[in-house]
């Protein structure tokens, strides 16, 4: 265990690589909004009450569910990761990338989501895909140390093949960049990859958390992809989609919501924690345009259950029509 000192001063290193890699105000302006709301129960960010940030009733969450009868089964659930398949048709998918593959995880919660990561490092291996995308979540609790959210990410990345490009989602502090980047994760802060394949490119947008934090920025990310490009924006939540659609974009991939993770028969959600039309709150859905698929997420947060909700992983094939 790193003294407190010695944690003051690894703190100050790390933050010193985040303004080489974005910038002393961009670094500066992320921390601080950290650093202002990161617990915070009631207000900040798009909808009012937050029940991560609210650590005494996850007991009595627990506890509720024990009485109720569910705990166990939601136990066993929450390790029983679905492999899904999405397939994405369109018009302005260039010829190279037709039946290119995304892997998409989202919301791995780490250390409260331990079989659920067994369950993923056996999967993974066997999958076919191209490149992988992680929306976010990376962390169980909102704020904190992270060294165990680290150590489970470099256990996960060893068993991913290829590119690996992320995104920050409301559970994950700005801080965790650095570790992910040396493992060789690329995280999209308000940023634009272009992505090639023969003679053809796509480009790949991510953007900081527009759910908590308010640190998204579309337009600089987006800024530099010409007109007519297929384009895809990676964003935890899908809460942006009138900003990703009339700013052009294909497909939009998040998470955030966990499709409920406690839900009603059915798959009925209680609550999506989330200020968006229910219909996008799993799955595939379409709005103008443009395609979304909000994944409910290989993990689980507050507590360690799924009713009626399986966690998931999802390969998005693109396909041209």
């Amino acid at each position: 265990m790193l003294k407190a000192c010695d944690s003051v001063l690894v703190n100050e290193a790390i933050k010193s690589k985040l303004e080489l890699r974005l910038g002393h105000l961009h670094a500066r302006q992320r921390l601080g909004i950290e650093t202002d709301h990161e617990a915070q129960i009631f207000g900040q960010g798009i909808n009012f009450f937050h029940i991560e940030n609210w650590y005494s009733i996850h007991s009595l969450i627990r506890n509720g569910l024990k009485l109720l009868g569910l705990y166990r089964r939601g136990l066993k659930n929450a390790g029983c990761i679905q492999v899904r398949q999405n397939y994405v048709r369109s018009r302005k998918l260039p010829p190279s990338f037709n039946g290119f593959t995304l892997l998409h995880l989202s919301d791995l919660h780490i250390e409260m989501s331990e079989a659920a990561m067994r369950r993923l490092t056996e999967l993974i291996p066997n999958l076919q895909y191209d490149l992988c995308v992680i929306t976010g979540d990376y962390r169980a609790a909102t704020f904190g140390p992270f060294d165990l959210t680290i150590e489970g990410m470099r256990r996960l990345q060893s068993v991913l093949k290829g590119s690996v490009y992320a995104v920050l989602g409301n559970h994950d502090t700005v801080l965790m960049v650095p570790a992910l980047e040396e493992m060789g994760i690329r995280v999209l802060l308000n940023e634009c990859e272009l992505i090639t394949r023969g003679a053809d490119n796509l480009y790949l947008v991510g953007i900081d958390d527009a759910h908590y934090y308010r640190m998204d920025n579309i337009e600089k990310a987006a800024g530099k992809i010409p007109e007519g490009a297929f384009s895809i924006l990676l964003s935890h939540t899908p809460e942006i989609y009138r900003q990703a659609a009339h700013a052009g974009f294909d497909l939009l991939l998040s998470g955030h919501t966990h499709g409920g993770q406690i839900c009603l028969p059915g798959s009925i959600p209680i609550t999506l924690s989330s200020v968006l039309p229910r219909y996008m709150g799993s799955g595939a859905w379409k709005y103008h345009a443009m395609a979304g698929y909000t994944s409910v997420g290989a993990g689980s947060s507050v507590v360690p259950v799924r009713i009626n909700c399986l966690p998931e992983i999802t390969l998005h094939h693109l396909e041209c029509c």
